[in-house]
């Protein structure tokens, strides 16, 4: 019989990749979105679903979770600028409506958890090291505090019965029907792709670990399917062997990519978050699981095949469709949206 599957946030930009290839690796999928993002497909989701759930996490049933085995929580307010939008909203979304969803889950009889935590907890670190799940946690946005609350508030949950895996991918990057410009690599690529010209405010030092959003799905797949003393109150980095990179080099791997392209500098802020991680632990624990396939190089190809592939231009860029902050921008300015961030 095949295991069902619960993902939140399906409609996303890794949801929309993360169903297919659950799908593809036998398992029934139940999609749970509010929608925020279901107009911003640049190509078909390809989502066959055994059933899609529109709804708010933070309304949650017990009767959303009936007949679900596991469940992978992506959705919340994913990334910083967004967190700074509106910190209550974030505190509601990202931790308060986390719990709640995972409390209803595990009275309704999920056995696992999954959560989509990220690597933004460590915040600022010692850049000669790679620091492992163990390290030091300084999260220094209020996205990054909302994840990390998270994580401690679900450990609470863990039981017999209910097992709750925190996985925390490096930066994502890489092709998505449903794509956005506003994380690091991909906005590189948009920019060369678009206007021939790449420009970084900072001095492109600062470190950032990276993982193609396949690879944080089949990290995420490996907890769905590897035996429960490997996974059970478990935090893994997701990445590869070598998966940090500074902003220069990701910068000058994307003008790599197009010729007549410039890269400037300017150096006019600073940016404080800096930090390389290490993903030996979810590489050896979960070795018999978890096989990474992507690297940058391997990533920039893809996008540009995407980006050709869906007629990508200086107006797509620049639009909301990329962008969750000015996509829900616009879905408050046209009234889709109340103050609260819910949806009329």
């Amino acid at each position: 019989m095949k295991q069902t599957v619960l993902v939140t946030g399906n409609l996303g930009y890794i949801g929309s990749v993360m169903v297919p290839m659950l799908i593809e690796n036998g398992y029934e999928v139940t999609g749970y979105d509010c929608g925020y993002y279901k107009d911003c497909y640049l190509t078909d989701s390809g989502q066959n679903l055994k059933k899609q759930i529109k709804k708010d996490i933070r309304d949650a049933e017990a009767e959303d979770f009936t007949g679900i085995d596991s469940v992978i929580h992506l959705a919340g307010l994913s990334n910083d600028p967004l967190g700074e939008f509106d910190p209550a909203l974030t505190e509601a979304i990202n931790f308060h409506a986390t719990i709640h969803l995972a409390e209803t889950a595990k009275k309704s009889g999920v056995k696992r958890f999954l959560f989509a935590s990220s690597q933004s907890v460590y915040g600022i670190s010692d850049t000669n090291n790679d620091v492992n799940e163990d390290g030091t946690i300084n999260p220094i946005t209020v996205y990054a505090q909302t994840k990390w609350k998270s994580e401690c508030e679900l450990k609470k949950l863990i039981s017999d019965n209910f097992i709750v895996t925190c996985l925390r991918p490096a930066t994502a990057y890489g092709a998505s029907p449903n794509f956005r410009t506003d994380i690091v690599f991909n906005a590189f690529m948009g920019y060369a792709f678009t206007n021939k010209l790449i420009e970084i405010k900072s001095n492109g030092t600062p470190w950032r670990p990276m993982t193609h959003i396949r690879d944080i799905t089949a990290a995420f797949i490996a907890c769905i399917e590897a035996p429960k003393e490997l996974i059970q109150n478990q935090v893994f980095n997701v990445g590869t062997e070598d998966n940090n990179y500074t902003v220069r080099q990701l910068a000058e791997e994307a003008k790599n990519c197009f010729s007549a392209t410039e890269l400037i500098f300017t150096g006019e802020h600073t940016d404080p978050r800096s930090y390389r991680v290490s993903s030996k632990k979810i590489l050896d624990v979960l070795k018999d699981y978890y096989k990474p396939q992507w690297n940058i190089k391997k990533g920039a190809d893809e996008l540009m095949a995407f980006f050709n592939s869906v007629n990508f231009n200086a107006d797509t860029f620049n639009g909301y469709k990329c962008t969750r902050l000015k996509s829900l921008k616009k879905l408050i300015e046209e009234g889709m949206l109340d103050e609260s961030l819910r949806v009329k």
